[in-house]
């Protein structure tokens, strides 16, 4: 994969990309023959202050208003790189959370059912059905220079999952094992909950780090959340009760925040490092929308290097740590060339 970024002209080969999460629609449009993002376009669905999501119904809907202004802004994209004629050649499209034929949830059928509409209007087309956990590890990917296709250890944190997963690629997305699942609640619900908690809005990601980071360096170490990790499956449950019982007790919100952060990042060192002692592999790759956080990357990265020097820890840019369309287009586009 490539994260070329180099302007194309007149009639391109273009491969479509959607994603319509629990949190956020997304679209991303790719050149067939090169691999570079052409257009990228998301919309985080609204939620009302005080609350912490969305129901399935309410979002499914929210995405069906969604698509077609975001598709729109797409088209002006193009227009503004002088893309005359756009001619999409797949649609990858994420169709459940993860590769399993238990995961289902309403919002993704939001799109699938417009790409398969847009797919048999447009020829037709094929379509690529993959996962929305498939597409954060492939995201990632895209960035990662020299990475050979061999077996990796992952980590998918977010809302909806805190997995430790062993992954391959191959021609469809990724062939997945799990290895350690979150056991009740995920890292990013605990962010968010104590965040809300805290009258933070939802999500509560971004605002929880810039609260943490306005922590001083001899505050840190004043307040602790505990952390809970068995082997390689991590429980946010027990720190979150004990966090909302800091807020009631007073404890300043910037550390309560920065407490959140290195509880996550604890887990997921400790995780990782149970992992590891089971399976013989060259990278780990963080994924999902808690890995943006700059501090918990930090924090991981340093911790790993003393733990298993050598290692490579990978993640995606922030922006593309969060959800996005981009690694379903370029599973997409790997299936079709392959």
């Amino acid at each position: 994969m490539t994260q070329s970024m180099g302007l194309e002209t007149g009639t391109v080969d273009v491969v479509l990309g959607l994603d319509t999460s629990s949190y956020t629609t997304s679209l991303c449009a790719i050149s067939l023959q090169s691999g570079s993002i052409l257009g990228d376009k998301r919309r985080v669905l609204p939620v009302d202050s005080g609350h912490v999501g969305l129901r399935q119904s309410e979002a499914t809907f929210l995405h069906q208003r969604q698509l077609p202004e975001l598709m729109f802004g797409l088209h002006e994209t193009f227009r503004s790189l002088d893309i005359r004629k756009p001619v999409v050649r797949c649609i990858g499209v994420s169709v459940r959370p993860r590769p399993l034929m238990t995961s289902y949830m309403p919002v993704f059928q939001a799109g699938a059912s417009l790409a398969h509409s847009l797919a048999h209007f447009l020829e037709p087309i094929p379509v690529v059905q993959t996962t929305h956990q498939e597409g954060h590890l492939a995201a990632a990917d895209f960035f990662l220079p020299n990475v050979e296709e061999q077996p990796f250890l992952a980590v998918h944190l977010s809302g909806g999952t805190s997995d430790v997963l062993l992954a391959a690629p191959t021609r469809f997305g990724y062939r997945i094992e799990e290895i350690g699942i979150g056991a009740d609640l995920h890292a990013g619900q605990f962010v968010d909950r104590v965040g809300v908690a805290l009258g933070l809005p939802f999500p509560a990601g971004p605002q929880m780090e810039r609260l943490a980071l306005s922590v001083l360096p001899g505050q840190a170490d004043t307040f602790h959340l505990p952390t809970s990790v068995s082997g390689t499956s991590m429980s946010f449950s027990g720190p979150c009760s004990a966090a909302m019982r800091s807020i009631k007790n007073g404890v300043a919100p910037p550390l309560i925040a920065h407490a959140v952060m290195r509880s996550i990042a604890t887990g997921v060192i400790k995780a990782i490092h149970a992992g590891l002692q089971h399976h013989q592999v060259g990278h780990v790759v963080i994924a999902g929308g808690v890995s943006s956080n700059r501090w918990i990357r930090d924090r991981i990265v340093h911790r790993l290097a003393i733990l298993h020097p050598g290692l490579k820890v990978q993640f995606a840019p922030p922006k593309y740590s969060s959800d996005n369309a981009l690694g379903v287009a370029a599973i997409a586009r790997k299936f079709i060339l392959s």
